[in-house]
């Protein structure tokens, strides 16, 4: 049994899918194929269920997995210390971006922690707030830098900033000659809404639901510069971070009536292990703040 056959079945076993798997372990699909039907070969069991489209774990892969998750943490954990005595000579980090974060806050952060600590590698993922918080608490990210509102106790946060959350319309829109806008003033509004997994989208159903409010989402998308082109061209209505269009232009900007704030900043897993690499950059960002 190899240790790259349990990452392997580990990672497909969360995805549920061969495919997806390969990308992210940055491998071939026979590799993995061919690494599991050894690994089932060697337990002499059936690890998953085939019979359907979308790979599901048999009772057996079930228990295997929740063993070998464990054993896997542990042995990163390890290699992770021991490489700490290369003082940074080498190390990865890997860190979520939700893409109105990534594409406004981050880059700062990271061209000048980039220009300090060369040699280091950053490997950067876009997803949703709330989704890099599950792939934090999963062990399948280092860092993400998130709203840090409803996070997980799990998780260590790093407050970087305070944000508003603000509609975003059309300059000729019905409602922009207002000074604030009010959740009911959405009802019957086409809106172009963030994908699932953002933390604002999940807010502002929230919100529309416990009004009785029903969303008319005309376009999903988490490309920022589309959604404010989007908005400029009277397609609909949007809601994103005051910084992200403080000054964009053809964009009527306006804030809610009862105010809508929510905290940036850094979140990574309190009880995991971290490394002389993740160590600089937590240092780096508090330095930053400073």
């Amino acid at each position: 049994m190899e240790l790259k056959q349990l990452e392997y079945f580990q990672m497909t076993s969360r995805l549920k899918n061969i495919t997806r798997a390969a990308k992210r372990l940055r491998v071939s699909q026979p590799n993995i194929t061919v690494a599991i039907k050894k690994l089932e070969a060697e337990l002499s069991i059936q690890l998953f269920d085939r019979s359907q489209k979308q790979l599901s774990l048999t009772p057996e892969g079930a228990v295997f997995l929740n063993r070998i998750s464990l054993a896997l943490r542990n042995i990163q954990d390890a290699v992770l210390e021991v490489n700490d005595y290369k003082q940074l000579q080498k190390g990865t980090i890997k860190i979520g971006i939700p893409s109105m974060i990534g594409a406004f806050l981050f880059p700062k952060i990271f061209s000048s922690f980039q220009k300090k600590y060369s040699n280091l590698d950053i490997y950067l993922y876009e997803e949703g707030s709330m989704t890099i918080r599950e792939q934090i608490d999963r062990d399948e990210l280092d860092f993400g830098i998130v709203i840090l509102s409803g996070a997980s106790s799990s998780l260590e946060l790093l407050p970087m900033s305070r944000n508003q959350s603000v509609a975003c319309l059309p300059l000729n829109h019905p409602l922009a000659q207002k000074e604030s806008i009010a959740i009911s003033d959405i009802e019957n509004q086409n809106i172009i809404m963030l994908k699932d997994g953002s933390y604002l989208r999940n807010l502002l159903l929230q919100k529309m639901s416990s009004e009785n409010i029903k969303a008319n989402v005309v376009l999903e998308s988490n490309q920022i510069e589309t959604i404010k082109g989007l908005v400029a061209s009277n397609v609909g209505m949007a809601f994103l971070l005051d910084f992200v269009v403080k000054d964009a232009k053809n964009i009527k900007v306006l804030p809610f009536e009862n105010p809508i704030f929510v905290d940036v900043g850094l979140a990574w897993k309190k009880d995991r292990y971290i490394s002389k690499a993740a160590q600089s950059f937590i240092e780096f960002c508090q330095d930053t703040l400073k």
